[in-house]
C-alpha cells in the first residue's frame, strides 16, 4: 500500500491506503483512538513525478493521435497526469474519455478520485456514483465511495460500501484496511486486527495496515503484538511519523522514556505537525 496509484485503467492499477492516528492520553497509561484522522490520505493520489515527464506524456500523446477516438487513450494519459500531480490536465483527459464513452465506469471512477483530491467532493461523489449505475460490481467505486462516506463520519454507508466490495471478492486492500478503521472506532478492536491482517495479506509490504494492526493490538493491551506490527511498518518505510510515534508509544507503556523520547523525536522531525510525536515528546522528556 504507501499507497495509492491514483487511477484505474481497464487493467487495474496499484491500490492505496493509509492508517489510522493513534493519540496517547496517559492517566493511569491509557490510549484514545481519534477516529480516522490520518498522517497520509487513505485514498487520495500518491504523487509520482516520474509519470508526467515530457517523454512519458509524449509517448502517450502519439497513441492518442494515433487513435484519436480511442477514449482508453485519454484515460492511460489521464492516469499519467493525474499521477504526477498534474489534476487538470488529468480532469480534463477524462472528460474527453467519458465524453467519447459515455459508459466507461472505469473513467467516471478515476475522474471521482481527481475531483476529491481537488477537494471537490460533490463531484467526486456523483463519479462514484454514476460508475455504479453502470457497473453495480465495481469494486473499485464501492470503496472509493465508501472513503468520502467514511471521511464525512457516515460511517454506516461507509460500511455499506466496504463491505459490497468485499462481498464482490476485492483484491484491493483498502476495503478491509477502512473496514477496520470503523471497527476501530466501534471498539471492535478483534474483528478490525482480521481486517488489517487481511489487508496485510494483499499488501504485504505497505506500512500502513501494520500500524492499524498494532493500534487495535494496544487498545487489547496486547503490546508484544503491537510492538511487532509498529516495527514491521517502519522496516518497510523509515519516513512515516506515525509509524515512530506508535513504536514510542510502546516504549512509554514500557517506562522506558529515553527510546520513547527518540522515537517520537524521529516522528516530529518528519512531521513536525504530527500530535502525537509532539504531545509524546512533551511528557516524556
Amino acid at each position: 500500500m504507501g499507497l495509492i496509484s491514483a487511477v484505474e485503467t481497464k487493467r487495474r492499477g496499484p491500490t492505496g491506503t493509509r492508517s489510522l492516528l493513534l493519540m496517547a492520553a496517559f492517566s493511569a497509561i491509557s490510549i484514545a483512538l481519534t477516529g480516522c484522522n490520518t498522517t497520509a490520505p487513505v485514498d487520495t493520489i500518491s504523487i509520482d513525478r516520474t509519470q508526467g515527464t515530457e517523454e512519458n506524456i509524449s509517448s502517450l500523446t502519439d497513441v492518442i493521435r494515433r487513435n484519436p477516438s480511442d477514449p482508453e487513450g485519454y484515460n492511460v494519459r489521464g492516469s499519467a497526469y493525474g499521477r504526477s500531480g498534474q489534476f487538470r490536465n488529468a480532469l480534463d483527459d477524462f472528460n474527453r474519455a467519458i465524453e467519447l464513452n459515455p459508459s466507461f465506469f472505469q473513467a467516471y471512477s478515476n475522474r471521482a478520485l481527481i475531483h476529491r483530491s481537488m477537494g471537490n467532493l460533490v463531484e467526486a461523489a456523483n463519479d462514484y456514483n454514476r460508475a455504479l449505475q453502470i457497473n453495480p460490481r465495481y469494486d473499485v467505486a464501492y470503496i472509493g465511495r465508501g472513503n468520502l462516506y467514511r471521511q464525512a463520519g457516515r460511517t454506516n454507508e461507509a460500511m455499506n460500501d466496504f463491505n459490497r466490495a468485499i462481498s464482490l471478492q476485492t483484491t484491493d486492500p483498502r476495503a478491509y484496511h477502512n473496514r477496520g478503521l470503523i471497527k476501530q472506532l466501534r471498539n471492535e478492536h478483534t474483528q478490525a486486527i482480521e481486517d488489517f491482517s487481511a489487508s496485510i495479506s494483499l499488501a504485504p509490504n505497505s506500512p500502513e495496515p501494520y500500524n492499524g494492526r498494532g493500534i487495535s493490538y494496544v487498545a487489547l493491551n496486547d503490546d508484544e503484538n503491537a510492538f511487532a506490527d509498529f516495527n514491521r511498518a517502519i522496516e518497510l518505510n523509515q519516513r512515516v511519523a506515525e509509524s515512530w510515534a506508535n513504536q514510542a508509544l510502546i516504549y512509554e507503556r514500557r517506562g522506558d522514556k529515553a527510546r520513547a523520547a527518540k522515537s517520537y523525536a524521529r516522528a516530529a522531525q518528519l512531521d513536525p505537525k504530527y500530535r502525537p510525536a509532539v504531545d509524546g515528546l512533551a511528557r516524556v522528556r
